[in-house]
C-alpha cells in the first residue's frame, strides 16, 4: 500500500493556500476542488429537472445517478437503490424514523448511546410515538487515574438485549472520543444475543459521520441495515448520504414521500429533490479519494489515510498525555491509545486548582488568528453531562479534529500553542 503524497492532497483544495490551519474539521472539512468543480458544471451546464427526455434532461439525470453510484461505493452498498441522499444526517435519521412508525410496537425497546443526536433524537421521538421504551449503552471508565478517560464495553450493549430489542443506534466513531468502535464485532454479538432471546426483530443504525473521513465504510461485511454520513465532513458539499438495506426498504419502512408514487427504493424517505448539484458533487468525492494511491481503489485510500493521521496524532498525544501536563490538570477525555483504534480527533479540559474553562482556552487559540478549533458539547449532549464527574455542557470540551490534509507541521504549531495556553 501507497504513502499519501500530502503535497498533492494539499494542492486539492483551494482554502488550504492561505495557510490557515484548519483543526476543526469533525465539525466541517474542507472541499474538494473535484466537488467545486461538479458544482458548478452541473449549475452552470446541466442545471435541469431530472427526468426529462430532452438532451440536457438526460444529461442532468446521469449526473445525478452518478451521483447515487458515488454513494453505493462509499457505503459499499449491493445497490444504489439502497442509498440515498438528503439535507442533513439528523434530517435523514428523522425520515427514517418517521418510515418506520407502522413497524414499531408498543412496548418495543429501542438501545441507543449519548453520542451526537442525529442518531438519538429520532428514535427518543419515535420510541414516545408509538410507546416504546429507550434504553442507554453507557461508557465505562477505563483509566484509574483520569475520570474522563471512558469507552463503551459491546458486553454492555450486548447485556441490554430482550426480546423486546428492536432498534439498535450506534456510531461507528464518537465525535469527541475519538474512538473507532468494532461494528462488526458489536454486530455479531448483538445478533446473537438477539437470537438467543428470542426478539421479534432488530435492526442496527450506525451514524458514520465521525467515521467516514477517516475509515472505508462496509455496510454488508457489518450486517447492518440503516447508516448515514455527511458529506460536507467528508470533503464534500453540504449534504448527507444514507444506506438502508434493500430488506429493511421492503419490510420495515413505509413510505413518506407523495402518496401517489410506487416506490420500493431508497426514495421512500427522500422527500422533494436531493439537491441535484449536490449529489453529482459526491461523485467528485470519489474521485479525490481514488486519486490519493496508485492502486486506485479506496481500500488502499483509507489505508494511506489512517497510516498518515497516526503521525498527526502521536504528537499531540504525547503532548497532552505527558506527566507535566497531567500535573497540570489537563486530563484527556476518551481514551490516550495511540493506534489505528482511534482517529485524530481529540478532546481535553483542563481541571485542578488552575482550571481553565474550554472556551477560555479556545479564544487564546482565536488571538493566534491562524488556527482553528472549538469548544462544546458538539451535539454529543447525552456522553458530556453523563460524564463523572459531570461536564458543563455549555462549556463542554477542547476538540482538536485532524484529518490527511493536516500536516505535522501544522500538529506542532498547535501544540506550541497549547503549551504557551497550558502553561
Amino acid at each position: 500500500m501507497g504513502s499519501l503524497d500530502i503535497a498533492k492532497v494539499r494542492a486539492a483544495f483551494p482554502s488550504l493556500r492561505t495557510g490557515y490551519i484548519y483543526a476543526d474539521n469533525a465539525g466541517g472539512s474542507q472541499t474538494a476542488q473535484q466537488v467545486i468543480d461538479n458544482i458548478t458544471h452541473y449549475l452552470g451546464n446541466t442545471n435541469v429537472q431530472l427526468g426529462a427526455s430532452y438532451s440536457v434532461g438526460v444529461q442532468s439525470t446521469q449526473r445525478v445517478t452518478d451521483g447515487s453510484v458515488a454513494a453505493s461505493l462509499l457505503f459499499n452498498a449491493a445497490s444504489v437503490d439502497e442509498v440515498g441522499y438528503g439535507p442533513s444526517s439528523t434530517m435523514v435519521f428523522e425520515n427514517m424514523a418517521r418510515a418506520l412508525d407502522d413497524d414499531v410496537h408498543p412496548g418495543d425497546e429501542f438501545i441507543i448511546t449519548g453520542e451526537h443526536e442525529a442518531n438519538n433524537g429520532p428514535w427518543k421521538r419515535l420510541a414516545q410515538r408509538r410507546g416504546a421504551i429507550v434504553k442507554y449503552w453507557r461508557t465505562v471508565a477505563v483509566d484509574e487515574g483520569n475520570p474522563y478517560s471512558f469507552t463503551y464495553k459491546t458486553e454492555d450493549l450486548v447485556s441490554l438485549v430482550s426480546p423486546k430489542t428492536r432498534i439498535v443506534a450506534i456510531t461507528a466513531c464518537s465525535n469527541i472520543l475519538g474512538s473507532i468502535y468494532p461494528i462488526q464485532d458489536i454486530v455479531r454479538a448483538l445478533r446473537q444475543r438477539a437470537t438467543q432471546v428470542g426478539a421479534r426483530k432488530v435492526e442496527v443504525a450506525v451514524d458514520c459521520v465521525a467515521y467516514a473521513p477517516h475509515r472505508r465504510i462496509d455496510v454488508r461485511e457489518w450486517d447492518i441495515d440503516y447508516c448515514v454520513f455527511a458529506l460536507y465532513k467528508m470533503y464534500g458539499a453540504h449534504n448527507a448520504a444514507f444506506y438502508i438495506r434493500a430488506t429493511a426498504l421492503q419490510s420495515s419502512l413505509k413510505s413518506i414521500v407523495h402518496d401517489f408514487l410506487a416506490v420500493n427504493s431508497s426514495q421512500k424517505i427522500q422527500l422533494g429533490g436531493p439537491g441535484y448539484e449536490l449529489v453529482h458533487a459526491a461523485s467528485g468525492v470519489v474521485s479525490y479519494l481514488l486519486s490519493l494511491t496508485p492502486e486506485n481503489n479506496l481500500d488502499a485510500t483509507f489505508t494511506a489515510i489512517a497510516q498518515h493521521e497516526q503521525s498527526l496524532l502521536r504528537p499531540l498525544l504525547s503532548f497532552l498525555t505527558d506527566k507535566q501536563q497531567y500535573d497540570r490538570g489537563v486530563r484527556l477525555v476518551g481514551t490516550s491509545t495511540i493506534d489505528l483504534s482511534r482517529v485524530p480527533t481529540v478532546s481535553f479540559v483542563v481541571t485542578g486548582r488552575r482550571a481553565m474553562k474550554s472556551k477560555d482556552i479556545v479564544a487564546e487559540f482565536d488571538k493566534e488568528r491562524h488556527i482553528g478549533i472549538r469548544y462544546g458539547h458538539f451535539y454529543a449532549y447525552g456522553l458530556v453531562v453523563n460524564a463523572a464527574p459531570k461536564l458543563d455542557p455549555d462549556d463542554g470540551v477542547v476538540r482538536i479534529s485532524l484529518v490527511h490534509y493536516n500536516t505535522v507541521e501544522e500538529v506542532e504549531r498547535i501544540v506550541g500553542v497549547l503549551r504557551r495556553v497550558c502553561a
